[in-house]
């Protein structure tokens, strides 16, 4: 019996200790997956970002060229980027990126292409660049905001923006014409199903819908004054949202052909200036997958937009868009954004004399699921002082945003001397790949 249980005990203690060791193996083994899959992770953060998965990418054939502004898009039919170029004057360069080819060609001066006459001059593409199913490549015209407005009443002052159409499979353009007299047009939108197009005027917040189509443009009035807001942008059932001077969502439900406004204000810092409230959002971006919109307010909020195919979705506060330190949180100024295919936002923080670091734009990565955020790359102010572009990203994932960079005068030297001659900007188009390196 003693025999018996000694033998039990030696086989109890032989296979406690056989037990242990797969536990201490199996802990091993699950610690070294933890460290790997923690790699993976920082990895995908993107850590390892460097200078080589940013390219910049100039607009050849233009010498006069100045500055872009939200005048950028990516047609996925053709699998290319198109970009309005200006002097800021009265000439408008129309270019055609090709990312397979790598290659950035000028397709010809809007003046040019749509026929316009002198008097008709145009200082810009303010809007987005967008595209219809087939392919169909649409943007408005506008003025120019000083020379706009100080000749609105002058003989040679501006008549007026246009909608345009480009075919990129004949190289051609068609000038749909005039929206309003005297007014700008700064944002256009497309419902992809009808080719429905939205617009909205400058200086006095008209929100017009137009169907080529049947050359039928309707006016829905005034939805704000003061700053005029830039920016509008469509749901996965083409209606359309603005905002109105409080900063509150308006949708244009295209199936009632009605308005809808939302009860309360997009979220905003708590004392934020009505300047930039009026202002409303500077840039979106689309997670088609999850059917989140996200939003970047004047005010520098990021928020989550659920929309809903019958009245306002729910908004949710992704925080602010940096850490400003001792400057107030709506500081920062953030005229763009793009998603990644990593499920992660990506938005350039400066321009118009607002940066969160002084002579810097930065590179920003934010993660929605976890509200974390992070400066992932600088740029010296003179090599990039500013970037617009909404949600531009081609089948291979790159991302591209219309910037320019800022020349800053050295320490004592006067402003007019070093700008005699030279524009004060030169525009770039900016392509960045969060997960891999990137060519011109």
């Amino acid at each position: 019996m003693k025999n018996e249980t000694k033998a039990n005990m030696n086989g109890w203690k032989s296979f406690t200790f056989f037990h242990r060791m797969r536990g201490e193996k199996l802990f091993i083994m699950m610690l070294l997956v933890w460290c790997i899959m923690a790699e993976i992770e920082v990895k995908g953060q993107g850590k390892e970002i460097t200078k080589k998965n940013i390219t910049f990418i100039e607009y050849p054939d233009f010498p006069g060229k100045v500055s872009t502004w939200g005048s950028i898009g990516y047609n996925a039919k053709y699998n290319t980027v198109f970009i309005g170029v200006t002097n800021h004057h009265d000439r408008v360069g129309f270019y055609e990126y090709n990312p397979a080819l790598k290659k950035m060609k000028l397709k010809g001066f809007i003046n040019d292409l749509g026929y316009l006459r002198p008097y008709q001059w145009q200082a810009k593409i303010h809007s987005k660049i967008v595209f219809g199913s087939d392919g169909m490549t649409y943007f408005t015209t506008d003025g120019g905001e000083s020379r706009e407005e100080y000749l609105m009443d002058h003989p040679a002052g501006y008549v007026g923006g246009f909608f345009m159409k480009w075919n990129p499979s004949t190289n051609t353009m068609t000038n749909l014409g005039m929206a309003m007299p005297y007014e700008s047009l700064k944002d256009i939108d497309i419902d992809m199903e009808t080719n429905l197009l939205y617009a909205v005027s400058y200086p006095q917040a008209h929100f017009l819908v137009f169907d080529p189509a049947k050359n039928d443009l309707r006016d829905l009035g005034r939805l704000g004054s003061s700053h005029v807001p830039r920016v509008i942008f469509t749901d996965w059932w083409g209606n359309c949202y603005y905002v109105d001077w409080r900063q509150r969502l308006v949708k244009y439900e295209k199936d009632k052909g009605i308005l809808v406004f939302a009860k309360n204000s997009l979220p905003a810092f708590e004392g934020t200036p009505g300047g930039k409230i009026i202002t409303g959002i500077t840039a979106f971006a689309k997670d088609h997958e999850n059917k989140i919109i996200y939003l970047v307010t004047y005010g520098a909020k990021v928020i989550a937009f659920h929309p809903q195919k019958e009245g306002i979705g729910p908004v949710e506060d992704l925080g602010g868009v940096a850490d400003t330190g001792d400057q107030p949180e709506w500081t920062p100024y953030v005229p763009n954004l793009n998603f990644g295919n990593n499920g992660k936002l990506y938005y350039l923080v400066g321009g118009h004399g607002n940066y969160v670091k002084e002579n810097a734009t930065i590179l920003m990565e934010l993660n929605p699921k976890t509200h974390s955020r992070r400066i992932i790359y600088e740029f010296p102010s003179n090599e990039l002082g500013e970037a617009t572009g909404s949600d531009i990203k081609d089948k291979d994932g790159n991302l591209y945003f219309a910037g320019r960079g800022e020349l800053i005068p050295a320490p004592g030297q006067a402003s007019s001397e070093y700008f005699e001659g030279k524009p004060n900007s030169q525009p770039i188009m900016v392509k960045f790949n969060p997960t891999k390196e990137v060519q011109k």
